[in-house]
């Protein structure tokens, strides 16, 4: 007889000890459901989003250049966005993997739209969060690491520079430029000869 208040006051101390987790996940959830929310808006405002990133990346300089340390953060965060511009640059798949040619090469050509790796809205929250989290890091005096910044510098610039080399090599290789402006659109205008999207063959 007295087994059943006890199982009833375990499964009170069930619901009340799950109570507060369950509270935590759903207002986890709608939050994170508000800000995907925000993201989603401000997908087609594409100027007003670069501009916003570049108001926090000029903050971020001006946070460094007035502390006069957390070069080693610097040069993290450089290095991230060289591999951000890599993947923005970059198409989905890469040629060099596939048998036959993806990528048109002359203007008679199927016209073939370019897919990057790595989207302009992901390249741009990727950067954007990149220099939000190397700003609070610039908080803590624990990863301002003493460094000869110069060295840092004229490392990363000459990494920057291999890297395009061989992007650049890559793209007159199969023959596409990364861009959209001056592509064949299907609006009902009478389509260009060639695009702009191609280069010309030697």
């Amino acid at each position: 007889m007295e087994t059943g208040p006890t199982g009833g006051g375990l499964g009170g101390d069930y619901l009340s000890q799950s109570s507060p987790a369950t509270a935590i996940s759903r207002w986890s959830f709608e939050l994170s459901r508000r800000y995907q929310h925000v993201l989603d808006k401000t997908v087609p405002h594409n100027l007003y989003r670069w501009i916003a990133c570049l108001v926090l990346v000029l903050i971020y300089a001006v946070r460094v250049y007035f502390v006069q340390g957390f070069y080693i953060i610097t040069y993290g965060l450089g290095i991230y966005l060289l591999n951000l511009l890599m993947g923005f640059l970059s198409p989905q798949v890469d040629p060099e993997m596939q048998d036959g040619p993806s990528l048109p090469t002359r203007g008679s050509d199927e016209f073939r739209p370019f897919v990057r790796r790595l989207p302009e809205f992901k390249f741009w929250y990727s950067i954007t969060k990149a220099f939000c989290i190397a700003f609070v890091m610039t908080f803590f005096s624990v990863f301002d690491v003493p460094v000869f910044w110069p060295i840092l510098l004229f490392y990363w610039l000459m990494l920057f520079i291999l890297t395009m080399k061989r992007q650049i090599l890559h793209m007159i290789k199969y023959k596409y430029v990364p861009f959209s402006f001056g592509k064949q659109r299907y609006d009902g205008k009478k389509a260009p000869t060639e695009s702009v999207n191609l280069l010309p063959r030697d």
